[in-house]
């Protein structure tokens, strides 16, 4: 690993980490990009052929570094036909173009679905995070089996910054499964580990999340849209899925006593909105009142609320309820290993592994000082996470974001940050077309065929 980047990455230990300047900063994750630059574009194909069409030879700027990233789609940019068809072997050929380590060798032979196809990965020492695929299709990326343990190490000293650190001393609860190959279900067990030691853990349900269940429904779905369904097909679904339903309701009220049990101690307590508003149910329904928690218990929220009717205040009313407790988050991804923890002013910061890009919305260009409104910048944030090695860092996402370009944060740390006024592209109703992303898909594609 280079200097620059291990120097990086062992900042997080300082307990000062976030009130390094910029200006300290910016020379090290220079150096160390160019560093890993020249690392990857030898082990993934796909980096080196970026860095050809662009031209760039080394990163001397954050504009060399544009070119380099990849858009987000591209992690699940292989054919369809490959998982609907059992081509476990092509999968693998796709994977390999995005992995620093070789996975056309690990044997396939006999799989027959996804889940038993992620099992054969992490058997031979590649460890992979899918997402939901709520858009009908998964992405799947590649980790070394040591990053698991350096996001161990940089969470330790981010989540709950700046208000409480993990000790391992504390009862957590997690209102979602701890089995399958999910980030959010990374994190769970992550913060399992730092805040409860893994003896006082409680989680919502023990039934796996199986990627093969979520590839089912999508293809459903895509045969109901083209009438191709039969009627039996569908009865099954929704029999299944109400089942299911009312087992995890079920689970939430029972998991909503325990939480509720304890409320008059420093717990931790993680969910998404549409969870909170059921514990709130339930307290109603116990006689428990708005305000009634221990004020060091950290309580997180968010997302979950995709087809979810909630009231309008619901934010508020979680508010309300919980009372004066800590209530923190952290900006991050399943792309990204490290995590931007928030702080009393509401401000992400960014640690020293994240090298933070504002693009326009295309993704092709970096937006400086120039754009910025009051200054404050708006676009299309990109980024290069050092912490990864499983896999090139560079990414184009697909969130909107607005950074405070000032040199300190009204925290009195060193910026710059980002606004919690974050949002996807996509939901605002704008085009969210990265320019970058029919030409990697396309270099994919020959890569396939030519295998």
């Amino acid at each position: 690993m280079s200097s620059a980047r291990q120097t990086l990455i062992d900042m997080i230990d300082e307990p000062d980490v976030y009130a390094r300047p910029r200006s300290e900063l910016d020379p090290l994750r220079l150096q160390a990009a160019n560093e890993l630059f020249q690392e990857r574009r030898k082990q993934i194909p796909l980096v080196a052929k970026r860095a050809e069409d662009a031209g760039v030879e080394a990163i001397n700027s954050l504009e060399d570094l544009v070119p380099l990233l990849f858009a987000h789609t591209v992690y699940k940019s292989y054919p369809p036909s490959f998982v609907e068809k059992g081509r476990w072997d092509r999968m693998l050929q796709w994977l390999s173009t995005l992995s620093v380590a070789d996975t056309t060798n690990v044997d396939a032979e006999g799989v027959t679905n996804v889940d038993e196809w992620l099992e054969r990965l992490e058997a031979a020492g590649h460890h992979i995070l899918a997402t939901s695929g709520t858009s009908g299709k998964c992405s799947f990326l590649n980790h070394a089996p040591h990053d698991y343990d350096a996001k161990v190490r940089h969470w330790a000293n981010t989540i709950g910054w700046p208000f409480v650190r993990p000790d391992g001393s504390r009862a957590y609860f997690s209102l979602g499964p701890h089995i399958g190959p999910n980030s959010a279900i990374e994190a769970a067990r992550i913060n399992s580990k730092l805040w409860g030691g893994n003896s006082e853990t409680h989680f919502l349900t023990d039934e796996p999340l199986l990627i093969s269940e979520v590839s089912e429904v999508a293809s459903l779905r895509k045969r109901m849209s083209e009438g191709t369904a039969s009627p039996s097909e569908i009865a099954a679904f929704e029999e299944k899925a109400k089942a299911k339903g009312e087992r995890m309701m079920q689970a939430v009220r029972d998991i909503a006593d325990q939480i509720l049990d304890r409320r008059h101690e420093p717990i931790v307590l993680s969910g998404m909105w549409g969870q909170h508003m059921l514990i709130i149910e339930r307290a109603r329904e116990r006689g428990i009142p708005d305000g009634d928690f221990h004020k060091d218990s950290y309580i997180a929220a968010g997302g979950g609320v995709k087809n979810v009717a909630l009231p309008a205040d619901y934010k508020e009313q979680v508010d309300r309820f919980y009372g004066d407790v800590i209530r923190n988050t952290c900006y991050g991804m399943t792309e990204l290993a490290s995590v931007m923890p928030r702080c009393e002013s509401m401000r992400y910061h960014f640690p020293p592994t994240v090298i933070p890009l504002v693009l326009d919305q295309t993704g092709e260009r970096l937006l400086s000082a120039d754009h910025a409104v009051g200054g404050v910048i708006e676009g299309r944030f990109g980024f290069l996470d050092l912490l990864l090695d499983g896999r090139w860092g560079g990414l184009i996402t697909g969130d909107k974001v607005q950074v405070d370009l000032a040199e300190e944060c009204p925290c009195g740390r060193p910026g710059p940050t980002i606004l919690d006024t974050i949002t996807r592209f996509a939901q605002s109703g704008e085009d969210d077309h990265i320019g970058c992303a029919g030409t990697i898909d396309s270099y994919i594609r020959g890569s396939l065929a030519a295998a």
